[in-house]
């Protein structure tokens, strides 16, 4: 378990900063970021990803299902000039009226998408939120990628560095992590993303279903978080190598635009 899992204050500037870098720029090139577009975030946590676009003027609402995790965020807020502008909801995303929120400009899933149970609802009842013209930036490791299980939260350290780990069956997933002495809440943390993780061709296949067009679209090799987490620039993968399935085992994040 790396420090910026247990210390919340850095995972959030983490976030802001990949996002004031990376996120907003690859969101430029489809959608203008200015003072009076409505965002929202799904999956919020404590607002690090929120926190350039409030900076802009944005009118902000996160949502998250986890109330601790939102508290921190609304102390992280409380001194912040446009604090107005945010709207924290402590809710289960399929529990939330549009006529509560409205529709946005953007809307961000940024490592969420790959935690949703019932992934399919989920994309039909977002264009709820959406008008003719919102844009979605969804970013997320993809399930075979080598930490696609998210097993770097482990705090055995061997547990914790070895690729593709997630991928053994599930009844020796656990026990590997139980014989690594992680806690049951460890493991069933990671039990369930083992059960939501989401590969590139069932993504696209929703989109298809869900009639989403897709704007843009990128494979990294290094994930552009990895640049604030470990001093790694970001890598895309050539086109040559975008291979149909293979390419899971090697991309550690997709960016993806798309819009109804």
């Amino acid at each position: 378990m790396q420090i910026r899992h247990k210390n919340r204050e850095i995972y959030f500037r983490e976030q802001t900063e990949c996002t004031q870098k990376y996120v907003i720029p690859y969101i430029e090139q489809v959608l203008c970021i200015k003072s009076n577009l409505r965002v929202l975030e799904i999956g919020c946590g404590e607002g690090g990803n929120l926190k350039p676009f409030l900076d802009i003027g944005c009118h902000c609402v996160g949502i998250d299902i986890d109330a601790a995790q939102l508290e921190k965020a609304k102390a992280f807020f409380a001194n912040h000039s446009l604090n107005k502008n945010l709207r924290l909801i402590a809710n289960d995303i399929y529990k939330v009226s549009p006529n509560e929120i409205g529709n946005f400009d953007l809307i961000i899933l940024r490592d969420v998408i790959e935690h949703l149970p019932n992934q399919e609802l989920f994309m039909h009842q977002l264009k709820c939120f959406m008008h003719s013209e919102s844009v979605i930036f969804f970013g997320f490791p993809v399930w075979c990628n080598p930490f696609g299980g998210h097993q770097q939260i482990c705090r055995n350290k061997w547990l914790s560095h070895t690729p593709w780990l997630h991928l053994l069956p599930n009844r020796l997933y656990k026990q590997a992590l139980q014989l690594g002495g992680e806690s049951a809440s460890t493991i069933k943390a990671l039990l369930d993303i083992k059960a939501t993780g989401i590969s590139l061709s069932r993504f696209e296949s929703i989109l298809h279903k869900e009639q989403y067009q897709i704007l843009k679209h990128t494979h990294f090799f290094i994930n552009p978080n990895y640049e604030i987490k470990f001093s790694l620039r970001p890598r895309m993968i050539p086109q040559y190598l975008q291979i149909p399935y293979l390419s899971d085992f090697y991309t550690t994040a997709m960016y993806y635009l798309i819009k109804k």
